[in-house]
């Protein structure tokens, strides 16, 4: 039996608006290498089955809330257009208030690549302009291969990221080598990281 689809739209990959400042081009890159591999109708069933879920903000634009590494690895493949399913229609509130309704709903995140919260004018306008944060590459991969637990709290990968940010240092991340997953899983599974989302380290006794 096929499953019941959302109501979905079709918009244009250049225009859509992101809701953070950050993604990690590590990841954008082994989608980017996932999606290679595909064949055409490969291609075209991926596309009609991952839906963008957005916000319509003012002057109609499209806000997508989550999948932007997904987004940008589709954008440098020069994908022209995606599904969209709308989550919520702001488009008649002010922008100041939008924000502040975004970010209610946890449906921005506006950290820089230090971790650092900056105003909503620093979100960028455009997917492709979104910069690099090599702790949520390394957030994304430490995931993989079982270092916590995939969560639905918005935005976790990000939680993680700024967790290794304080105890891993960029010479360390740079190294990209067996010792620096080692160090992270050890991170990760540790006490201190108890309070983050998909935490599977031992609970003491």
């Amino acid at each position: 039996m096929a499953r019941a689809r959302p109501q979905l739209i079709s918009a244009k990959l250049a225009k859509l608006h992101p809701t953070q400042v950050t993604v990690g081009l590590q990841e954008v890159a082994l989608k980017q290498a996932q999606w290679q591999t595909l064949k055409r109708k490969e291609r075209e069933a991926a596309l009609d089955n991952h839906w963008f879920p957005c916000v319509l903000g003012p002057e109609g634009r499209h806000y997508i809330v989550d999948h932007h590494h997904f987004g940008l690895a589709l954008m440098q493949e020069e994908v022209k257009k995606v599904s969209l399913v709308v989550l919520k229609d702001l488009s008649f509130v002010e922008p100041a208030s939008f924000w502040t309704i975004m970010d209610f709903h946890q449906w921005v995140h506006p950290y820089d690549a230090k971790g650092i919260r900056r105003g909503y004018d620093k979100v960028p306008g455009s997917i492709g302009e979104l910069q690099d944060d090599p702790y949520r590459s390394l957030a994304g991969a430490l995931r993989r291969v079982g270092g916590f637990a995939k969560d639905v709290t918005p935005f976790s990968e990000f939680l993680w990221a700024d967790f290794f940010r304080t105890r891993i240092t960029v010479a360390e991340l740079n190294a990209s080598s067996e010792h620096l997953q080692a160090t992270a899983l050890k991170l990760a599974r540790s006490q201190a990281a108890r309070y983050l989302p998909g935490w599977s380290g031992p609970i003491d006794a």
